[in-house]
């Protein structure tokens, strides 16, 4: 595989982008959005209302992308959430590990101080192990909070990682 850069998406990605966006939303395996949203509400959603939204291409190939936005407003402000997307040929490989360690510089640089995942299935053991690998703690969990189209009702986590220096250092 040819080497992997991250950059900022532009609205022109968008073509490459939602294909990826498609089979995660249509499976409804692992995102609380709805499985039937059309292709216009993917592109506002993903493309519209996250603070910046990036890829992760290969060869000129869009392989992931994710969205950093803020989790909070106000006095918690200083905590974002990111949103993670591979294309499942290129599941495997690495692509969301790097996305994370990327999200979390620009986090840094966007003057975000935490990161917080809201809803990580527990059926989702790749992510689950993959957070836990990068320094994200379980906070919380959210019984019986999300549908699995296969699974039924399942527990989801809340997940957190501090990004900032501890105060005093």
């Amino acid at each position: 595989m040819a080497e992997i850069s991250i950059r900022l998406a532009q609205d022109g990605d968008f073509e490459a982008i939602w294909p990826i966006l498609r089979a995660v939303i249509r499976a409804g395996e692992t995102y609380a959005i709805d499985r039937d949203l059309s292709r216009e509400a993917a592109f506002d959603l993903w493309m519209k209302a996250p603070h910046a939204i990036y890829v992760a291409e290969a060869g000129g190939d869009i392989l992931g992308t994710y969205y950093i936005k803020p989790n909070f407003a106000g006095g918690a402000g200083h905590v974002c959430n990111c949103g993670y997307m591979v294309a499942p040929a290129a599941r495997g490989q690495g692509i969301a590990a790097k996305m994370c360690v990327h999200s979390q510089d620009v986090a840094r640089a966007l003057g975000y101080r935490a990161m917080q995942f809201n809803i990580v299935l527990e059926s989702n053991d790749g992510a689950i192990r993959l957070w836990q690998r990068l320094g994200y703690d379980t906070v919380g969990r959210l019984p019986q909070v999300f549908d699995h189209p296969r699974l039924g009702l399942i527990d989801a986590r809340v997940m957190y990682k501090w990004l900032a220096p501890e105060s005093g250092s």
